[in-house]
């Protein structure tokens, strides 16, 4: 989906729920999707905003991730730093998708098929516990760092 598209549905999503795609809130929407990959904390998508629009303040952005947040059109989700990062849910996603965390670098790979669906129906069938979303991360040491530690060896 292109940025147009995305902007388009997400203003109707937004509509819908009684909020409008306000210029401050459409500048956020921006930088997440131009740096769709990047898992920004709310401060480097204010910093990114503020470039493009000076009139918005830190509040602003904090509640625009939080409307966002609440109609399920980006995730918030915490690694071990501590801070809280956005990711803008997929098209048609019905879960989270999974992250690979390097313990030794910090890079944070995306893993966007839906692994755990087998695991949701035994959780479901044996714990009688209707499944809403999941979250999953692994926590290991990526390939360029692996590489590395060969190398130093």
């Amino acid at each position: 989906m292109n940025t147009v598209e995305a902007l388009k549905k997400t203003k109707k999503q937004l509509h819908e729920s009684g909020f409008k795609l306000t210029p401050q809130r459409e500048a956020t929407l921006l930088v997440l999707l131009e740096n769709e990959k990047d898992h920004l904390s709310a401060e480097e998508i204010y910093f990114f905003v503020k470039r493009k629009n000076s009139d918005i303040g830190l509040a602003t952005v904090y509640r625009t991730l939080e409307i966002l947040t609440e109609l399920k059109i980006v995730d918030k989700i915490s690694f071990d730093d501590g801070v809280a990062r956005y990711d803008l849910r997929k098209e048609g996603a019905k879960h989270f998708h999974h992250h690979l965390l390097c313990l030794e670098c910090g890079s944070i790979e995306e893993i966007e098929e839906d692994l755990l669906g087998s695991v949701e129906e035994i959780v479901e069938q044996r714990f009688h516990f209707l499944v809403k979303d999941h979250r999953l991360t692994f926590h290991g040491i990526c390939q360029e760092c692996q590489k590395k530690e060969q190398t130093e060896a």
